[in-house]
């Protein structure tokens, strides 16, 4: 990841400006991790670069960017939050502070615990994780924070085979029982979908490994199915004047073992492996494309839901 990419794409919502102080944040978090590398060999500053890049994915503001570039700056250097706040922008300096301390909310290591599905014992974390949560959202002051936070688990899951295998088990349990959570709450599925799956193979390692065994043979593969009937339904809806924005997914492994486990095991119950959401601009919409579909598409009796 370069800083070129970062500002081209902020380039497509982002002002001259915004762009300017993104630019700056990143040469002094350029500076502060000179000569820094993270365990996988490569440069730190890497890990910041990614994080943006994220956020910018996402279409954040230029200061929640540009605190994502020096979102470990205090704690990695001689640097200050009062630092950042003259010389780079108060907002950022703020945006940064709240990041630096909510590191120190972590969950206290205790194994004691046993898997409720094979009844092995392994390293989980005894802890209060829904009281640990709210603390972790009561102490942030600024939503942008907590989103900052969990693009750096995001990216920092991506690497964690580089630590040792304690450390590993740690994160992953962290990340399984604090950050997904906080990102449903927030109503970022996709982020929270990825930060289980992520964690997944580290805590349950045989069931990581049977369930991507069976969603690789009962699910067709993402980018030719999915498109294919996104094209389908596009088409319907385009016939009946509706404007509407069709993404789709596969089922994400994490989630899918948890109905496994809520059917005895049973893929044939299991329903939703790939799904489209269809978005459009009114409720009444949301019904008029829902009864296109239904004429359409034959539903299945008793397994239709209404979550408009």
């Amino acid at each position: 990841m370069t800083i070129k990419k970062i500002l081209h794409l902020t380039n497509k919502y982002l002002s001259t400006n915004d762009q300017k102080l993104i630019l700056k944040s990143y040469n002094l978090a350029k500076k502060i991790h000179d000569g820094e590398k993270r365990r996988s060999g490569e440069k730190y500053i890497s890990h910041p670069l990614e994080i943006a890049y994220y956020l910018a994915e996402e279409r954040l503001d230029a200061k929640t960017i540009s605190a994502a570039l020096l979102h470990d700056a205090v704690e990695n250097s001689t640097y200050s939050v009062d630092y950042i706040r003259r010389h780079i922008d108060p907002e950022v300096a703020m945006l940064v502070d709240g990041v630096t301390k909510l590191n120190k909310v972590r969950i206290q290591k205790k194994w004691t615990l046993i898997d409720r599905i094979t009844g092995r014992k392994k390293k989980i974390f005894e802890q209060h994780v829904d009281n640990l949560r709210k603390m972790f959202l009561a102490t942030t002051k600024d939503v942008r924070v907590i989103l900052i936070k969990l693009a750096d688990r995001i990216h920092n899951m991506q690497t964690l085979k580089y630590l040792p295998k304690d450390k590993q088990l740690e994160i992953a349990q962290e990340t399984l029982e604090i950050y997904a959570p906080i990102a449903y709450r927030l109503g970022m599925g996709e982020a929270k979908g990825t930060l289980e799956d992520l964690a997944f193979p580290y805590i349950y390692p045989n069931e990581y490994r049977m369930v991507k065994k069976l969603s690789d043979k009962y699910s067709p593969k993402k980018s030719d199915y999915i498109e294919k009937f996104k094209i389908v339904l596009e088409k319907e809806l385009a016939e009946n004047n509706i404007k509407a924005e069709i993404n789709g997914r596969k089922k994400h492994l994490y989630s899918l073992w948890k109905k496994l486990d809520r059917y005895g095991g049973d893929m044939t119950k299991i329903h939703d492996l790939i799904a489209l959401r269809i978005i459009v601009g009114k409720v009444e919409t949301c019904y008029k494309a829902l009864g296109i579909i239904h004429k359409n598409h034959k539903p299945l009796i008793g397994r239709n839901k209404d979550y408009i």
